[in-house]
This record gives C-alpha cells, sequence and structure tokens, in this order.
C-alpha cells in the first residue's frame, strides 16, 4: 500500500504535468508605425492677369501710350475716329487715356446676323476706362440656324433654348441661262484699288521715306492753291485735332486704302461728305508748317505708302 504523502506528492506532480502542456505562448502581432501621410504641397502662385493686351500681340486691339489721340490711332490702322469711338464707346473722342485698350477693327457685330444685338464687354488682357469691345448675343429665344450661329454660341457661351431652322423654300422655277455679264477690261469684278490723281500741280520738294521720317510727299503750293481729292470716297475726318498735320482732311476710299491732305489754309468739306476724284476739298496754305505746302499721304490698311508709286506720271 502507498502511503498517503507518497500519493500527494504524485497527485502534485501530475497537475503540474498537465499545466504545463495547456500553457500556450501568445500571438505576436508586428505593429509596425502607419505610414505619415505626405506633406500638402504648397500651391503653385496664380499667374498675375496683364493689366493690358500686350502690344502687338493681338491685331483687333491697341494700347494707348502718352501722346496719342483717337485721330491718330485711326489713321495709322486705316479706320474712321468716329468707328473707333463707337467700337469703344467712347463718347467723346478727345478723351482717351495712357494704356487704355482700343479696339481698332470692326467688331464681330459688324457682320452680324438679323435679331442678334451687341453688347459691350472689355477685351482681353483688360482695358482702360471707357474701353470695350461689343460681342454679340441673341436678343430673343431664337436665332438664325447655321454654323456660324452654333459657333458664335459655342464662342460666347450662350445656350437659346431654341435654334430655329431654316424655313424650307419653296422651288424656285427654272431659268433660262443667261449668258455672263462682261467685265471690264483690266480691273476685276470686285476691287479695292483706286484710280489715283495728283492732288495738286506744284513741284515735288519731299519724298517719303521708307524709315518713317517722311509718311507721304511734299507739293509746293501757295496759300489758297486749290487741293483735290487724289479719289473718290468719303471724308472721315475734317479738322485740326492731329498734331503736326495743320488743317487735316483725310478720305476713305475703301476697305484698304486712306489718304490725308496736311497743312491747309481753308477746309471746303465736312465729315461724312462724298467726294469724287479731282473735287476741290481744301486750299492750301501753312498750318502747322513753315512755308505753304500740301503734305499728301496714301495709307494702305494704315500703313503709309509711297505715294509716288500709285499716282500717274507728271505731266
Amino acid at each position: 500500500m502507498i502511503p498517503v504523502n507518497v500519493l500527494a506528492v504524485i497527485a502534485v506532480a501530475l497537475l503540474a504535468l498537465a499545466g504545463c502542456g495547456s500553457r500556450q505562448s501568445a500571438p505576436v502581432i508586428d505593429r509596425a508605425p502607419a505610414p505619415s501621410a505626405p506633406a500638402a504641397r504648397p500651391a503653385a502662385p496664380a499667374a498675375a492677369a496683364p493689366a493690358s493686351a500686350p502690344q502687338g500681340a493681338n491685331a483687333d486691339f491697341y494700347t494707348v501710350k502718352r501722346g496719342d489721340t483717337l485721330y491718330g490711332i485711326a489713321l495709322d490702322h486705316g479706320q474712321d475716329y468716329k468707328d473707333l469711338a463707337a467700337w469703344n464707346n467712347i463718347a467723346n473722342p478727345n478723351l482717351i487715356q495712357v494704356g487704355q485698350v482700343l479696339r481698332v477693327t470692326p467688331p464681330p457685330a459688324a457682320t452680324a446676323e438679323p435679331g442678334v444685338v451687341v453688347r459691350a464687354i472689355t477685351p482681353p488682357g483688360g482695358a482702360g476706362p471707357g474701353a470695350s469691345a461689343p460681342r454679340t448675343e441673341p436678343s430673343g429665344a431664337k436665332r438664325p440656324y447655321s454654323d456660324e450661329t452654333l459657333a458664335q454660341m459655342q464662342r460666347d457661351g450662350t445656350r437659346p433654348a431654341v435654334v430655329a431652322a431654316p424655313a424650307a423654300k419653296p422651288a424656285e422655277p427654272a431659268k433660262a441661262s443667261e449668258p455672263p455679264k462682261p467685265v471690264e477690261a483690266g480691273r476685276p469684278a470686285e476691287s479695292d484699288e483706286v484710280a489715283w490723281a495728283w492732288p495738286a500741280s506744284g513741284k515735288l520738294i519731299g519724298q517719303f521715306a521708307e524709315n518713317g521720317a517722311n509718311k507721304g510727299i511734299d507739293i509746293a503750293a501757295k496759300v489758297g492753291d486749290p487741293v483735290l481729292a487724289a479719289g473718290p470716297g468719303r471724308v472721315v475726318y475734317s479738322g485740326q485735332g492731329l498734331r503736326g498735320y495743320g488743317k487735316l482732311i483725310i478720305i476713305k476710299h475703301n476697305n484698304t486704302y486712306l489718304s490725308a491732305y496736311a497743312h491747309n489754309n481753308t477746309l471746303l468739306v465736312k465729315e461724312g461728305q462724298t467726294v469724287t476724284r479731282g473735287q476741290r476739298i481744301a486750299e492750301a496754305g501753312n498750318s502747322d508748317s513753315d512755308v505753304p505746302k500740301l503734305h499728301f499721304e496714301i495709307r494702305r490698311q494704315g500703313k503709309p505708302v509711297d505715294p509716288l508709286k500709285l499716282l500717274p506720271e507728271q505731266r
């Protein structure tokens, strides 16, 4: 018989063994530190918008410089100063400011379709006080359907509820073929050329200079001698608001050519008046000049050209 104390020792040993068999090690979890969020990138500085359209960047606009006048800008761009005033909402042509951006070509509204009205907007790059460029937008919910209309709506960001489709036109009866109309020999059917004539009969005392020192020719004259229109056209300026030209007349012959007549003593035509080739428009003088003479210029799309290359040979 096993003594009681021995049994107790055996029981304690068995219990110890059972405890060792059931013990398990705790799982190890690798807790790596969470990746830190990338630092926010500093916002790129916004590019500053130009205060005005850069000169030459857009031929449709011009930035006024010190000494400019609306009359001179119009002459340099082959335009009527009244048109420039209208395109830029200028009430007084004598009030323009340095840095002001002016539209110097006809705005799109000049060829707008019927049913379209004009609203003034600011030209590209900003503008000075009173300077704005027209744009077109629909006067109602509908506009005539055309590819040009759709393109204009995309440019303007306007989306009328309805774009009116063109109404179907009834078929016209076939017409008998007609012989083509004869075209005047030597001249195209549509031309901006001018049949030039000499504006005065005096001696040539100053010639055109390519470097801009003389933008035209100078013809000797006596005070009161007749000054004649070198070609048919419309008087777009008659006055003395352009420094260095004295009493000046500018005639617009077509969309390409202007002619200018400076240093007159008396002006005989008014702005808006239509004149014919050879018509007496002024009397020669010495206004803003040291001697009596006629200073004559021809501008092709605003750029001075040598009149001697266009005028007929003197007799």
